[in-house]
């Protein structure tokens, strides 16, 4: 097999191509980023090249499968014009119809998009999201709104040929040696946003289980959407407390005006909106993705993830 994976300097495809690799199926892998990854592997060639340039289709010939996961996230590397919301929007949802619509029309039949859990609406009360709970980006979590606008497309797209096998994996707050450096630096600081009781909780996997996920979804014959999770949730404080002896809580206005200040000043942190996602509940069923992809996580709770990192 054939395999072309979009956002080859990312964080996941830093696990995810290696592992790809050390499978018997794959021939060769051609991965595309306007980033050099830093990957010399054998059978594996990347091109720089950005996802929404016409080009990418001499790339195409001979692909059996297209693993999207070029994104804008947080800031991404844009350097000055990580502020710039038109561009960044450009490149996650039109850079997404050119790779999609550029690859069905070379013939690619299989393909894999990862997606997020942040394209659920936020629950008024706890419960777990499936598959089919409604699709809402929080107002103003760019990240999110992109992802429900790619999921939204994506929606007319398979219509239009159902000859197509897509699946769309929808990971919860993925943490790692390679995850994030906000979301890394999140649980090594020892201190944490001060939310009243109840506490919200939150779900994580492991950066290796979604990278079998998708390896998953390449070799078998399911399609459609996907929730990946480990089996348990728990509350940032918990976390936290988890990951040191006595963390410490600091008032969410002093983190609000914190996060600003590095986001606007600095691009450093995250997308400011993002915090507002820490006053509520979101914990999505992994149900479907363990019987019908066969996924079993090695890192099962949010303490082995934790501990994993």
């Amino acid at each position: 097999m054939r395999i072309l994976v979009t956002g080859s300097a990312s964080h996941l495809a830093r696990v995810l191509i290696p592992r790809l690799l050390d499978d018997r199926n794959v021939d060769e892998i051609i991965g595309v980023d306007w980033q050099d990854s830093g990957l010399f592997l054998s059978r594996y060639t990347e091109v720089l090249l950005d996802v929404r340039s016409p080009q990418l289709v001499r790339l195409m010939t001979g692909v059996d499968a297209v693993v999207h996961l070029a994104f804008v996230v947080m800031q991404g590397d844009l350097g000055s014009n990580r502020r710039d919301r038109a561009l960044i929007r450009d490149i996650n949802v039109h850079g997404s119809q050119n790779v999609f619509t550029l690859a069905a029309q070379s013939g690619v039949r299989h393909f894999v998009q990862l997606s997020s859990a942040a394209v659920y609406a936020l629950p008024t009360h706890f419960k777990r999201a499936a598959e089919s709970h409604p699709r809402a980006a929080l107002p103003g979590f760019a990240y999110a709104e992109d992802k429900v606008a790619v999921e939204s497309w994506l929606d007319s797209f398979e219509k239009d040929q159902p000859q197509l096998r897509v699946v769309r994996l929808r990971p919860h707050m993925i943490l790692g040696p390679r995850a994030q450096p906000f979301l890394r630096a999140l649980l090594r600081y020892p201190f944490y946003p001060a939310l009243p009781d109840p506490q919200p909780v939150v779900q994580c996997v492991h950066e290796q289980d979604v990278a079998e996920a998708v390896c998953l979804a390449l070799f078998g014959d399911a399609r459609g959407a996907f929730n990946l999770a480990c089996a348990d949730s728990a509350s940032l404080r918990t976390m936290q407390r988890h990951a040191h002896w006595l963390p410490l809580p600091l008032p969410r206005p002093l983190v609000e005006v914190l996060a600003r200040a590095g986001w606007k000043w600095f691009g450093a942190g995250t997308d400011p909106a993002w915090l507002d996602t820490l006053g509520h509940s979101l914990a999505v069923d992994s149900t479907r993705a363990r019987h019908e992809l066969g996924w079993k996580p090695k890192h099962d709770s949010w303490r082995s993830v934790l501990d994993a990192r």
